[in-house]
């Protein structure tokens, strides 16, 4: 019955530990794009669709300690159409100075715009969707905005601006991105939105590797004199964020739940043990022992069958993972290998819960000592 108890602890300590590392390395690998997508800061205007940005204001941008550049940014909704097929996209116009890490990272197939030619860059779904790929000639596409203004609209033709385009470029994010965005030159976004020359709808920012946020934040308020939102990576993904670890609570909490179910075992071989060993027991009770003293024994046998057997999964679970990441033991397809990150606070998680529950059943199971009559 104790092996029985040392396994279960053993392989509940390493299955704990193991989906851990597991989720965590999903968690990065689903984060991942965020960090080539999505710049360290986005400046947005607070009450309105677009903000005014003056030559003083740049000079003063590229004047702010911590900034390694930043990328003017047109975005909003159009209609893209390709022979009498339409689909509806969020347009985001970049300047020249758009990062190239982004540009290298999400282009799969053809080249980025040229900025002063009616360009766009497509996802793999908007392609597919409408049924065109890059340089093809053969195939008008058009983009349609509607145009600003009062009034009512006589025509459909009057109420919307359109722009002939070529596509150059495919490029793929994930699955939502592919078949909701295409970019775009800024010049083409502020002609088809009908913006002026300083009129802009964001500023991605990319800082140097140790700047502080907050100060950056600070003196990006002192330059747009607090007519802004500024929102962090994270805050740009605040619900995948918070699903990620949601999910991550939750498989934590099932897990727990097993290794609860799986502790039951040291209660059961310490109970049995209590009752295999009654008449030893009543020797040491006859000879002085009080029953706070053997308690103590049965308490001590199962802390250390808890100790060793989680150090025993920690080994084992610890193992596997650095043999995934050596070895790439498990694959999702032929070429991507399932993602797993090892971490010391999965180690600590992981032997503090069985920990915690081992000590717990212990007493418990002790505790049980109580209701036997030693005296008979």
């Amino acid at each position: 019955m104790t092996l029985v108890a040392g396994l279960g602890i053993i392989f509940g300590t390493a299955a704990l530990f193991v989906v851990l590392s597991g989720f965590d390395g999903l968690k990065a690998f689903s984060l991942e794009f965020t960090s080539f997508t999505d710049p360290d800061l986005k400046v947005f205007p607070k009450q309105s669709k677009t903000l005014n940005l003056s030559s003083d204001q740049r000079k003063k941008l590229n004047a702010i300690e911590g900034i390694a550049s930043f990328s003017e940014i047109v975005q909003d909704k159009v209609l893209l159409s390709c022979e009498d097929k339409y689909l509806a996209l969020n347009l985001k116009g970049v300047d020249a100075y758009y990062p190239q890490r982004t540009i290298d990272s999400i282009l799969t197939y053809g080249e980025w715009m040229e900025p002063d030619l009616p360009h766009i860059v497509t996802g793999w779904g908007a392609s597919n969707t409408l049924g065109f790929g890059i340089y093809d000639l053969t195939k008008t596409i058009r983009l349609y905005a509607p145009k600003p203004g009062k009034g009512q609209i006589l025509s459909v033709k009057g109420a919307f601006k359109s722009m002939k385009v070529v596509n150059v470029g495919i490029f793929q994010i994930n699955e939502s991105l592919n078949n909701s965005m295409a970019y775009t030159s800024i010049e083409n976004a502020r002609y088809l939105l009908g913006l002026k020359q300083n009129q802009i709808s964001a500023l991605e920012i990319i800082t140097l590797p140790n700047a502080n946020l907050e100060d950056i934040k600070t003196e990006l308020n002192a330059v747009f004199e607090e007519k802004i939102a500024i929102k962090n990576r994270i805050q740009l993904n605040d619900a995948l964020y918070k699903m990620l670890n949601t999910e991550h609570v939750a498989v934590y909490l099932i897990f727990t739940l097993i290794l609860i179910i799986a502790i039951f075992n040291i209660i059961s071989a310490i109970v049995m043990m209590i009752l295999h060993k009654k008449e030893n027991l009543k020797t040491l009770f006859s000879l002085g022992a009080d029953k706070k003293e053997i308690q103590k024994i049965f308490f001590m046998q199962g802390a250390i069958m808890t100790v060793l057997g989680g150090l025993v999964g920690l080994f084992f679970g610890i193992t596997l993972i650095v043999l995934q990441l050596h070895f790439d033991l498990v694959m999702i397809s032929p070429t991507l290998p399932y993602p797993v990150a090892l971490r010391p606070l999965n180690i600590v998680i992981a032997f503090g819960t069985i920990l915690v529950l081992g000590l717990i059943a212990s007493r418990a199971a002790a505790w049980s000592l109580k209701k036997l009559n030693l005296t008979n």
